[in-house]
């Protein structure tokens, strides 16, 4: 194992060209990765990865999350929107708009912030991704971006570009209050790593091009809902042969580095995770252990990627008090795919919303109780993992 990924045709195997040649690895097979799902190579491969972010001039360029963007259709906007307000301790905090976004800035404090769009030029670089069995009436709505905040974005792009990372702007976008720049979407798992540099106030998207939007979407005067805070992790779900691949791509975009994983394989998953330190957001990567076969054989994991495309499947917030505002959020029309699974003893508890019909994104609310060291349990993965059979 020379090197985990050719450079020099990063871009050909994006565009999925048919028999190119590198001169240097020979005929690809469109498969510029050299191994293959192994929780041994990943944990070899997690020290390499550090390594050359070093050698290319990267460690350290790349923050902590700082946003995510989710896009929906337009007449799913205003809801979906409305829908975060009713379910979380998001707030608003701007709306605006512009020749090629309707946007609003949702926030909670010491959490990323969520910009919920809809695009309004029709070339949407993800829509190959969005199309499944049950998101066809909905081709523009994912959670599509991971926005992460960038030291020096001019010589970030400038190294990844060096690599052979694709970018969906020819030039780094300069607006009054921040630089902005997006990798095209991964074929792994369809999501785009954002990243941004500030040059002011940090959490302002706006520009001063921008036209002030007013939202038809009010947040209500729950007392449970404070208890809702910030982002604690997004789980992407993809297809179980692209795990090692999706996970090694996402270190060398960011900060980040492979931490464990958990195995149920009673439902045919893997759970894993990846933290740019231990009390930060953590990002999830879940697939089979085995490909999809068919929706009677197959576990929840496969089953979600066969009718969902890859994606994001929920976000998680933690969250205080849990037992009642478990019970709050039921009295207030919140849809649970099961109970509060776990326990103080067992260190944390955790639930699953139904997914929305606005962004097709589920919600997990989460406490770790004390000193809990862990992240997950298997017992509750294994439990959350089964109730997910249902979507």
């Amino acid at each position: 194992m020379v090197k985990l990924i050719c450079h020099d045709i990063m871009t050909q195997y994006h565009d999925k060209i048919e028999n190119f040649r590198c001169e240097g690895c020979g005929p690809t097979h469109l498969d510029p990765y050299n191994f293959h799902n192994s929780d041994e190579v990943l944990k070899m491969a997690v020290p390499m990865v550090m390594e050359n972010r070093k050698q290319w001039g990267l460690e350290g360029l790349v923050e902590d999350l700082q946003a995510i963007i989710i896009n929906t259709e337009d007449r799913n906007f205003t809801p979906a929107i409305q829908e975060l307000l009713d379910y979380t301790g998001l707030d608003i905090d701007s709306a605006f708009e512009n020749e090629f976004y309707k946007s609003a800035v949702l926030k909670v404090q010491n959490s990323a912030d969520f910009l919920i769009r809809h695009r309004k030029d029709k070339e949407n670089p993800h829509v190959d991704y969005n199309i499944a069995p049950k998101t066809n009436l909905h081709p523009n709505t994912r959670l599509e971006t991971f926005v992460y905040e960038c030291r020096d974005i001019e010589k970030y792009v400038k190294k990844q570009i060096e690599r052979g990372v694709s970018f969906q702007q020819d030039e780094i976008l300069h607006r009054d209050n921040y630089s902005f720049i997006q990798t095209i979407p991964s074929c792994f798992t369809g999501n785009s790593i954002g990243l941004i540099e500030w040059k002011g106030k940090k959490g302002d998207y706006s520009s001063s091009s921008d036209e002030d939007l007013v939202i038809d979407a009010a947040k209500k005067d729950h007392s449970y809902l404070k208890n809702i805070k910030q982002l604690d992790h997004a789980a992407t779900r993809l297809e179980c042969q692209n795990r090692d691949a999706a996970i090694v791509e996402f270190m060398e975009l960011t900060n980040y580095r492979f931490d464990f994983a958990i195995y149920v394989k009673s439902f045919n998953s893997i759970t894993n995770v990846a933290r740019f330190r231990k009390d930060a957001y953590a990002q999830v990567f879940t697939t089979g252990i085995e490909p999809y076969k068919t929706l009677e054989t197959s576990g929840p994991t496969e089953k979600y990627v066969h009718n969902y495309g890859p994606r994001v499947h929920h976000m998680a917030f933690h969250t205080e008090n849990i037992e009642d505002t478990f019970i709050s959020l039921k009295e207030n029309g919140m849809k649970f795919l099961l109970e509060l699974v776990g326990s103080p003893e067992e260190g944390l508890k955790q639930t699953f919303s139904r997914g929305s019909e606005n962004t097709f994104l589920v919600n997990e609310y989460i406490h770790r109780y004390g000193d809990f060291d862990g992240f997950f349990t298997r017992s509750n993965v294994t439990d959350l993992t089964k109730a997910t059979d249902a979507q």
